[in-house]
């Protein structure tokens, strides 16, 4: 039996989502015989037992902490179980907790370790890891040849959290004394550069450079609250500072992992971008360009002039 152990992140005693989608990258790797346990270090770590008894948990580990995360703690509390539970597979979120501790944890045992994972699967029996690289402008797969155990940061807004439905094991794993090279001082909550949150966004209305113009996007952001959309871009448009970061749906930018309706306009569909939109039931695209690759994956596609398009929806709502 391999076991593939989860390391679920709390900030200020609230769960981040990331640790759910850590379980269903998991499940996803799941082989068979295999058992998923996730741990989770917090002042009061059973009050997540229930947030994270999703499908396909084997087994919760609590480990009672302190409030603020420090780097040398979460190193020695991990360290400790893959010594005791020796798993084949560790996976952390690609945080910035994680980058202050996981790095050594994998020199430390030694694991093989990628960061920033978006896609991991098995070929031909071994484990390969998908991330970017040269500023996200390629896929580059990684596997881990003599490797016994994997540590992966996998990256957020990218896998599906399972459905709460199991009921795992509980068990407790105490926190070694530990001398912390750093003390948390003070939390300071960062503001947002944009208030949207396109991961939870369940119609989607994204521009790409297909509109010209930085003087076009307030048009475009009038047509997504007419139709009842919240407003995305693609890469060259966030890069250009016509839109907040927070808007990009992509690799580099977020998961569309709610969306059910997404409406691209302008659109060319390249691999970075349609990795945001993969779990996007229905995708209707407007280009000019019969041949833009965002129709591969479109269920409805439409090869004409954006702006037309736009003004008849205009004209029917």
């Amino acid at each position: 039996m391999s076991i593939i152990l989860v390391i679920a992140e709390q900030r200020r005693g609230e769960l981040r989502p990331v640790s759910l989608e850590l379980l269903g990258a998991a499940q996803t790797l799941r082989r068979e015989g295999d058992e998923v346990v996730v741990a989770i270090i917090a002042q009061e770590p059973q009050r997540f037992n229930k947030l994270l008894s999703v499908a396909g948990v084997d087994e919760i580990i609590n480990v009672v902490g302190a409030m603020e995360f420090a780097p040398d703690s979460f190193e020695s509390v991990v360290s400790g179980i893959i010594s005791e539970r020796k798993p084949e597979l560790v996976l952390v979120a690609h945080s910035v907790d994680s980058f202050g501790y996981v790095a050594a944890l994998a020199v430390h045992h030694p694991m093989g370790f990628a960061s920033d994972v978006f896609k991991a699967e098995y070929v031909a029996g071994k484990l390969v890891a998908t991330r970017g690289g040269y500023g996200q402008k390629v896929c580059v797969e990684l596997d881990f040849p003599n490797r016994k155990s994997v540590l992966l940061a996998i990256r957020a807004n990218v896998f599906k959290a399972p459905d709460p439905s199991s009921t795992p094991r509980l068990s407790i794993f105490a926190m070694p004394a530990v001398q912390n090279r750093s003390t948390a001082r003070e939390f300071i909550e960062l503001s947002a550069a944009d208030d949207v949150d396109m991961t939870s966004a369940e119609f989607i209305l994204t521009v790409g450079r297909g509109i010209g113009e930085e003087a076009r996007v307030p048009e475009f952001r009038k047509l997504a609250d007419l139709v009842g959309a919240t407003l995305g871009c693609s890469r060259p448009i966030a890069d250009a500072g016509w839109l907040p970061k927070s808007r990009q749906v992509g690799q580099s930018g977020k998961t569309a992992s709610a969306c059910k309706l997404y409406l691209a306009m302008g659109v060319s569909g390249a691999i970075q971008h349609l990795a945001g939109m993969k779990h996007v039931s229905t995708i209707v695209a407007v280009n000019t360009d019969a041949e833009a690759s965002i129709f591969s994956v479109a269920k409805y596609g439409i090869v004409g002039d954006l702006f037309e398009i736009a003004e008849e929806l205009r004209r029917h709502f």
